[in-house]
């Protein structure tokens, strides 16, 4: 053990550390105290929040280099990079509008990755469609809407989903669930191993 991180919270820092950096090797992950354990926040490059609790313990709320967090984890925390944290975040955990079975969030972003792939290799209609175009397309898809018992309409988007299975979140049990969350602007995946969240129609960033 080392002094802010637990040895059972390492593999799971190296995960998501891991992820984003893949993702992203200019990522930063804020790191904020949550009672006992700490809630480690990142920004994936299509504009969705991920968290991730983990048991460790930072005196206070600090932001780093994903890539020097990875290399950290049998040391001690790397220099703070506070001011590269632009973005605001969601007030949670939110409230919960439905639970949908893990295997149905895995189905919908398998069908969009064989989408993407089809589309890049024959076009869409039989014209060639710019790479970027394709994936913006793709992304502000909506395969899941909620409909709350007072008739608001709560899409979940494929951000949301890519996020939560490129991150590794979502549980590969036939019970697991996945959590549709909501608080205020933002709509959240809730798996087993951690959320991404989204605020439609406005900016993350901190004005």
């Amino acid at each position: 053990m080392v002094a802010w991180l637990a040895e059972s919270g390492r593999s799971d820092v190296c995960a998501f550390a891991a992820r984003v950096a893949r993702l992203d090797p200019a990522a930063v992950v804020r790191l904020r105290p949550a009672g006992e354990r700490v809630a480690l926040w990142s920004r994936l490059p299509w504009g969705v929040l991920v968290t991730r609790g983990i048991a460790a313990a930072v005196s206070r709320d600090r932001t780093v280099s994903a890539r020097d967090l990875l290399a950290s984890v049998d040391g001690e925390l790397p220099a703070s990079r506070d001011t590269d944290w632009r973005w605001s975040l969601p007030p949670v955990p939110g409230a919960v509008v439905e639970r949908i079975p893990a295997a149905d969030v895995l189905r919908v972003g398998a069908a969009a990755a064989q989408t993407l792939r089809t589309a890049a290799a024959e076009g869409v209609g039989g014209r060639p469609v710019g790479s970027r175009i394709l994936r913006d397309a793709l992304l502000d898809h909506e395969p899941i809407v909620i409909t709350t018992e007072t008739g608001r309409r709560i899409p979940v988007t494929q951000r949301l989903v890519q996020a939560v299975i490129r991150m590794g979140f979502v549980g590969d049990g036939p019970p697991d669930l996945v959590d549709v969350r909501i608080s205020g602007p933002w709509t959240a995946l809730a798996c087993a191993y951690g959320s991404a969240w989204h605020r439609a129609g406005g900016s993350l960033l901190i004005g």
